[in-house]
């Protein structure tokens, strides 16, 4: 049976950021994600957590500037220090939360530097990340994003993403398989879920082409659970899409695989 966590950043927009853990577990919710939940101190925040019995799951490293359109640091040349300083505040986070997976977003390409420059800087960046988190029993995460939604990204294919995994091979380090952001650029989901199993670390999902509830859209999701499940994945099924209007109103889709209450 597939285990769904809310997504915190873009679920329950009607709430102030802190009130939308209560509102996921209202809605039957045992775990959540977010972006970055550096807005809050990380005791604050844990304490929230505690007080709904909401675990969270995932969250991201720092991602530089985020308000001024950077999406990520480890492949940002001269940005090396900044970054590991940001690891280094995740991981605390992550220590203090409970949480034991870190997204690290690899940036946007950087036109003045060679491409094979970039990615090998990327990769000594995320062996640097992954050899860190491992002493905190933290799995390091990278995702392949959509070209659409975040032009220039760096990393845009599953294939790529499994590559540098196999490459570094680092025990902690994982794929993130989102299914919106595959289905717009590769399509063919079942055939890759079955290809890539064993070195996905977190699955995440949204209907296409509007990133709305997974019950609209070209995506049969249903049967997609049911492969997981198949597949023996075990781990959460992150929610990382927009309501169409109130959160909870949208939740019709996710009744069918709650647990059943007497």
């Amino acid at each position: 049976m597939p285990r769904f966590a809310a997504n915190l950043t873009m679920m329950y927009p009607e709430h102030a950021f802190p009130d939308r853990i209560a509102a996921a577990a209202r809605d039957g919710f045992a775990a959540a994600e977010c972006l970055f939940p550096y807005e809050l101190p990380a005791a604050e925040l844990k304490a929230r957590l505690d007080a709904s019995g909401v675990e969270l799951v995932l969250f991201n490293a720092p991602p530089g500037n985020w308000a001024a359109g950077e999406r990520g640091l480890a492949s940002l040349p001269g940005r090396e220090d900044e970054f590991r300083h940001g690891i280094d505040r995740a991981l605390e986070y992550a220590r203090v939360l409970g949480n034991r997976r870190l997204h690290v977003m690899a940036g946007l390409r950087a036109p003045d530097t060679a491409p094979e420059v970039q990615r090998e800087l990327y990769l000594r960046n995320l062996a640097w990340a992954a050899q860190a988190a491992a002493t905190a029993g933290v799995t390091i995460l990278i995702e392949p994003i959509n070209p659409r939604d975040m032009p220039g990204y760096l990393l845009n294919r599953q294939d790529d993403a499994q590559a540098i995994r196999a490459e570094l091979g680092e025990p902690n380090l994982r794929v993130q398989f989102d299914c919106y952001h595959c289905q717009i650029v590769e399509g063919d989901l079942a055939t890759k879920l079955r290809r890539d199993i064993g070195g996905i670390g977190h699955v995440q999902i949204a209907g296409v082409p509007g990133r709305h509830e997974p019950d609209t859209g070209e995506l049969n999701y249903p049967y997609l659970f049911a492969l997981l499940d198949e597949l023996g994945y075990d781990g959460w099924i992150g929610c990382e899409y927009r309501p169409r209007g109130a959160t909870s109103a949208g939740l019709e889709w996710l009744k069918p695989y709650l647990p059943q209450r007497l």
